[in-house]
């Protein structure tokens, strides 16, 4: 067997429907869209969403909620994560980057608690939490916070 001998398994496959080939197809004429009005012309049919003429359910809805322009998108980092990185280096953006701990451009990194190292590491982050501060420091880390 080769691909030129491939075929579908029977009955996997249906013809397509042939539409307006005549009455004898017993989809001839209106080619079974019914006669006259919106839905049997071409570009006939409505939007979505659209109720006919009642309001429709996207505008009966309240609005919720705004988004902040102003917003930070600070990327978020726990010490478990660290254990990719070797006793004594130094972790900034950019090994954190290079590991694909951080993905894309980010306001900030910061360094949770989540988890436990047991070497000291030299971290170097925009914020971190106590608990994730308390645990480098025991390590016998330092953390550095960067602007």
């Amino acid at each position: 067997m080769d691909l030129s001998n491939l075929s579908p398994a029977p009955g996997s496959t249906k013809a397509r429907k042939r539409l307006g080939r005549g009455p004898g197809s017993g989809n001839g004429t209106t080619a079974g869209r019914g006669n006259k009005g919106h839905n049997s012309r071409s570009g006939g049919g409505v939007r979505p969403g659209f109720e006919g003429g009642q309001m429709p359910l996207h505008r009966r809805l309240p609005k919720r909620g705004f988004v902040n322009i102003f917003a930070k998108d600070i990327a978020v980092v726990n010490i478990r994560d660290l254990a990719r990185f070797e006793s004594g280096s130094v972790v900034d953006g950019e090994a954190l980057k290079a590991k694909g701990l951080v993905k894309g451009r980010v306001d900030g990194i910061k360094l949770l608690g989540k988890g436990d190292i047991a070497y000291p590491l030299t971290v170097k982050v925009s914020h971190v939490s106590r608990s994730a501060r308390e645990k480098i420091e025991a390590a016998g880390g330092a953390i550095e916070v960067i602007s």
